[in-house]
């Protein structure tokens, strides 16, 4: 049997793209992050940066690689770099243990920030700190799922909680009339928090608007505005939703 780089002697913790054809496995070995990129848009991407060794196997671990007689005759064509094409866009990627609790940390961290962000307390309309949702989430038992995008798992991941700590998504509209001195230092501010729905500079250079932001950040929209104005505007939550 052919061989070629052997991982497995190498101690590397193999992340693998493989399919199954004609009763045989092939396999590549790739950057995890990059092959479900690619196999998501490979548009723009160039196969080499997904690869971590430029040849097809029968097994990686044990360094079998596939003959180049049999690549043809299964793929139609012996250029390993146009099989891993094949393989990754169409194969199943396989992930180590270490990735895959990667991801689930890296999704449950980004969960607890939406959540944070868009969530508040019903009774208090007030948001919890990302802590209290941690400590929710582990008390509610919540599994993250590593395949699934983040901002898909939310709602799911609410009706969970909801079992131990009362949250609701809310959205704000805000009033706000900011002196013409710090009207310029806070437009940008003010507009990164949020969708503005309205706006109007007046003649004496201050500024009035109506602002939009998840009910999470009101906190911190207001610990920021007063930060740099002292304090020295005027603002009104005329909607919750």
């Amino acid at each position: 049997m052919t061989k070629g780089m052997t991982f497995e002697r190498e101690k590397i913790s193999l992340n693998l793209a493989r399919i199954k054809k004609e009763g045989k496995h092939f396999e590549v070995a790739v950057d995890p992050d990059l092959a479900i990129k690619y196999k998501e848009n490979p548009e723009g991407m160039d196969i080499r940066d997904v690869l971590k060794s430029e040849e097809v196997f029968y097994d990686a671990k044990k360094g079998e690689l596939a003959s180049e007689h049999e690549l043809k005759q299964v793929f139609g064509t012996d250029d390993p770099l146009k099989v891993a094409e094949e393989i990754i866009r169409n194969g199943e990627i396989q992930l180590t243990a270490e990735y895959r609790a990667e991801m689930r940390e890296k999704k449950r961290k980004q969960i607890i920030q939406i959540i944070h962000r868009n969530g508040v307390d019903p009774r208090t309309h007030l948001p919890h700190p990302a802590a209290r949702i941690e400590n929710a989430m582990e008390e509610a038992k919540v599994r993250i799922d590593e395949h699934k995008r983040a901002e898909d798992q939310v709602q799911d991941v609410l009706k969970k909680l909801r079992a131990v700590l009362p949250i609701k998504f809310e959205m704000k509209e805000i009033a706000l009339h900011i002196p013409a001195s710090y009207a310029g230092k806070t437009y940008g501010l003010v507009s990164s928090f949020g969708k503005l729905l309205k706006e109007e500079w007046q003649n004496d250079g201050s500024w009035v608007g109506v602002v939009e932001i998840p009910g999470g950040l009101e906190g911190e929209f207001f610990d920021k505005l007063n930060a740099i104005t002292h304090g020295e505007m005027e603002s009104k939550i005329v909607k919750t939703k």
